[in-house]
């Protein structure tokens, strides 16, 4: 069997040793004569491991006592809906900082829905190649809460702060944060945050399911006539079990949160590995003429790197060669062009040096 290097932004790669667990135990789940697929979700069997996924996960981000854990479907994307529904049902608006594509669809579906919503901060004009600085943030006078998506997987844009947020009235307003693509990756003070919301598809597991930590005194919010399957009180109470959760994504993401913390180490481990993996992409790209990167160096993101070739024309061999050397999926956003190879926690340092050996090599060959 020969596996290649896969930097897609998502679905994105998952760690050998969870794939090769997940084999072994397909068909005949720890002797019990049937796969976790075929599992009744609230079979003995499926419900420890359940408990043991949200444990772990605690474990890993420190998550305090006051927080919900939930395993939901529908998608990060699911969560623009699912927030204002959530958090308006006292009144007030949505407010936004707006970084980047994922930052804006967030934002246009609270209009959709009809919902009050106020920008915050936004970095549009500049082209999203930095993130608006703290002082630079103007909450609305009755701003519900304010939405960030940390890192923007597009983009490449990651912000190297974390919000406070205060009204002009001094009230502080929970921080709601989407970290679909940068969780995990290094530790977080979650007491920080109201709500943080993530698609697994990047760092947790397979496309299906997302995480969401609530803080408790968030729920029983809701706007009236919300569906039972947008409602975080109704969902905490069932354990994310309103209906059938998708349960195989689920026991998925408990072996990645066991390989997080077994084989890697833990969060400060990983943050350590990620640091390194980004240090020499960005060094290679820095150190040439026929490699850019557009974004600010302090708002660069350590799990998506976008970067062009000084001349577009090579973009189609750049891709064909580097996909016959086992360097998959580099091809970059339809919406902004170029390269972007994506570095989230499964893709070991020895594929970013392959990579940029790669690169050292075409530039050699074609620059």
């Amino acid at each position: 069997m020969t596996r290649h290097y896969n930097f897609c932004a998502g679905p994105a790669a998952l760690p050998v040793a969870v794939l090769e667990r997940a084999r072994n135990e397909l068909v005949d789940y720890q002797g019990r004569g049937l796969s976790v697929m075929e599992m009744s979700h609230r079979s003995d069997e499926f419900i420890a491991i359940a408990e043991q996924a949200e444990a772990d996960f605690r474990q890993l981000l420190s998550v305090p006592d006051n927080y919900k854990v939930l395993f939901l479907q529908g998608g990060a994307s699911m969560q623009f809906a699912m927030l204002p529904m959530n958090l308006l049902g006292q009144g007030g608006s949505a407010n936004f900082i707006q970084t980047g594509i994922w930052g804006k669809k967030a934002i246009s579906e609270v209009k959709r829905l009809g919902y009050a919503c106020h920008l915050a901060g936004n970095s549009e004009a500049g082209g999203y190649v930095d993130v608006p600085s703290q002082d630079a943030l103007t909450l609305s006078a009755d701003a519900a809460y304010l939405h960030y998506t940390s890192n923007e997987t597009i983009g490449g844009l990651e912000f190297d702060y974390t919000p406070q947020v205060v009204r002009e009235d001094g009230q502080h307003v929970p921080l709601v944060c989407d970290m679909s693509s940068n969780i995990l990756s290094k530790s977080i003070n979650v007491a920080d945050f109201g709500v943080i919301f993530a698609g697994a598809q990047k760092n947790i597991g397979p496309a299906g399911l997302t995480l969401a930590v609530v803080r408790d005194d968030l729920l029983g919010r809701a706007v009236p006539n919300t569906p039972s399957l947008f409602d975080y009180q109704m969902l905490a109470d069932a354990g994310s079990m309103v209906n059938t959760p998708p349960t195989y994504a689920w026991y998925l993401a408990g072996l990645v949160f066991q390989w997080l913390r077994d084989d890697v180490g833990g969060l400060v481990a990983m943050d350590a590995i990620n640091q390194r993996k980004a240090e020499k992409l960005y060094g290679a790209i820095d150190a040439s003429d026929f490699y850019s990167n557009p974004i600010a160096v302090a708002n660069r993101s350590r799990m998506n790197v976008p970067f062009v070739l000084a001349d577009s024309a090579l973009d189609k061999a750049f891709l064909q060669e580097a996909d016959q050397a086992g360097l998959l999926n580099l091809k970059g956003h339809r919406s902004v062009g170029g390269m972007r190879a994506s570095l989230y926690n499964a893709v070991p340092e020895e594929a970013v040096d392959a990579l940029v050996a790669f690169m050292a090599d075409f530039e050699q060959r074609r620059g």
